[in-house]
């Protein structure tokens, strides 16, 4: 295992014209506007949604209320030292999520009241999942039926791999993404090691769990479930804990929710992919397939400072996905690596296997080869780190 190097300092969004600076000044207040004209709130979510606004723009971080129900659980976050500081002086990952805990008190989702538990992102989810490319992609289903299983397999990694580009958040800021090409390939490629993790088809023994921290909601979800399905219908699994948000996060974040409706999705589908929903109904139903949703998947924090529970479950595991580019900065740590930083050293403190599956679109990336770094910074500058084009597949035994 490679010494851990020294860390250089966690992302700010200082900088004017850095990509976390250019999130919290323009994609926040994007997504504010956006959800604001989402559903007839009333107009004290309309003031609360100004006043949030207004803070996201020229303003300080606020406590939440002091009757919050997790206002304890931030505070040992982190609230109680970043409360006051502006948005952009505090670790980029840490605004962020605060962000969203605050858009969520603004529309009143913990209640009481009548806007309680309605998920303010769920029009934009639904619309993701009821678009004519998710029946497209289920129709590709029909086509791998006669493959053999490991070419099944490969393609469904595949899948789970850039559904990520679906990312309603990542979208809000680049409406070019989606016309961008589809597979430019690979930065980084372990899945070989990745599946060498796994028992062999058909030889699983009950015990054998796989992890899979999921990402977003609606087409990326969706072969998150299909590579599970393959996993325990092939014998490459015995059990998989899929592990989503608490509450609605990121604009795009799967919740248990949104975890119904990629299955009824699936179910009510032709073909395939209705088969490949029932059989995942049913591993729900007899405990092969578990949906958990700890209030940690929704910290501000990275993964090295997961509560005992999580790291006595992550460690008993096979191995661990770890999905899309949040779940990667929690993972590595939200820092400007130098790319060639060996992902193996910057992981040396999670508990147990894990393998990235992630499309870049942040500037945190490590893991590359020189020649690999070189040939993107010739090609691109800088903009392969955060345009949604590349995507790598890391894996650490």
């Amino acid at each position: 295992m490679p010494d851990t190097p020294v860390p250089p300092p966690v992302i700010l969004g200082t900088e004017p014209g850095s990509f976390p600076h250019g999130v919290l000044a323009e994609r926040h207040p994007a997504i504010i506007r956006q959800v604001r004209d989402a559903f007839p709130y009333d107009p004290t979510v309309h003031r609360a949604l100004d006043a949030l606004l207004a803070s996201c723009i020229e303003g300080v971080i606020e406590p939440l209320p002091d009757d919050a129900h997790d206002g304890a659980r931030w505070r040992e976050w982190g609230l109680g030292t970043y409360a006051g500081q502006p948005w952009y002086d505090v670790p980029w990952l840490w605004s962020e999520s605060y962000f969203y805990r605050r858009l969520l008190e603004a529309v009143g989702y913990f209640g009481p009241g009548v806007w309680q538990g309605i998920d303010p992102f769920r029009p934009f989810k639904l619309a993701e999942l009821d678009a004519p490319e998710t029946g497209e992609e289920l129709a590709v289903l029909d086509t791998l039926s006669g493959r053999p299983a490991d070419e099944r397999a490969r393609a469904l990694l595949h899948g789970s791999l850039w559904g990520n580009r679906a990312d309603l958040g990542f979208r809000l800021s680049d409406a070019d993404a989606e016309a961008r090409a589809a597979v430019p390939g690979l930065v980084a490629d372990d899945s070989e090691a990745l599946w060498s993790l796994l028992p062999a088809t058909g030889t699983t023994p009950a015990t054998a769990t796989v992890c899979l921290i999921a990402d977003n909601a609606g087409r990326e979800l969706i072969p998150d479930l299909l590579l599970a399905a393959h996993l325990l219908a092939h014998g490459r699994a015995g059990r998989v804990v899929l592990h989503v948000k608490p509450y609605p996060y990121y604009v795009s974040d799967a919740t248990p929710a949104d975890v119904v409706d990629a299955l009824r999705k699936l179910t009510a589908a032709e073909g395939a992919a209705a088969g490949y929903g029932r059989q995942l109904w049913a591993a729900l139903a007899d405990g092969t397939l578990t949906v958990r949703a700890h209030p940690f998947a929704a910290a501000p924090l990275p993964y090295d400072e997961m509560p005992d529970d999580l790291r006595a479950e992550f460690g008993s595991a096979a191995l661990t996905l770890v999905k899309g580019d949040l779940n990667y900065r929690r993972l590595v740590g939200d820092r400007r690596w130098p790319p060639t930083t060996p992902f193996a050293a910057v992981t040396a403190c999670f508990p147990g296997p894990v393998a990235a599956l992630r499309t870049l679109k942040s500037e945190v990336v490590t893991g590359l080869t020189e020649e690999t770094e070189a040939a993107l910074v010739a090609a691109e500058e800088q903009r392969w780190r955060t345009g949604g084009t590349h995507a790598l597949i890391q894996v650490r035994p």
